[in-house]
């Protein structure tokens, strides 16, 4: 199991319809991100930024993210929820999270 972290920002004058979808996912969605190994998935907001968490318990991290970004009902999902949120410019070439570096765990 691989942990990880990521971040990044979030349109104050969105944060109410984001919430408003976040807790009436869609079960298309929550099907995919299960098939795609990813467990204990949550989001988190403070102060214009959104911090997801989740363990992925898969053998093959690239081909899970690829399956699910060649889902059709995600990228509709996307598709809404991406011009509510800003990347940071200090995110990694192609990512639109920004990853975070575990800095501590304990079980």
């Amino acid at each position: 199991m691989e942990r990880y972290g990521s971040i990044i920002g979030l349109k104050k004058s969105e944060l109410k319809e984001y919430k408003r979808l976040h807790k009436n996912i869609w079960p298309e969605v929550a099907k995919i991100i299960s098939d795609c190994n990813i467990r204990n998935y949550s989001i988190y907001y403070k102060d214009g930024f959104l911090f997801s968490y989740f363990e992925y318990i898969g053998k093959n991290y690239e081909k899970d993210m690829e399956k699910m970004a060649d889902n059709s009902v995600t990228q509709q999902w996307w598709d809404i929820c991406k011009p509510m949120q800003t990347p940071l410019d200090t995110r990694k070439k192609n990512e639109w999270w920004a990853s975070m570096e575990e800095v501590f765990h304990q079980d």
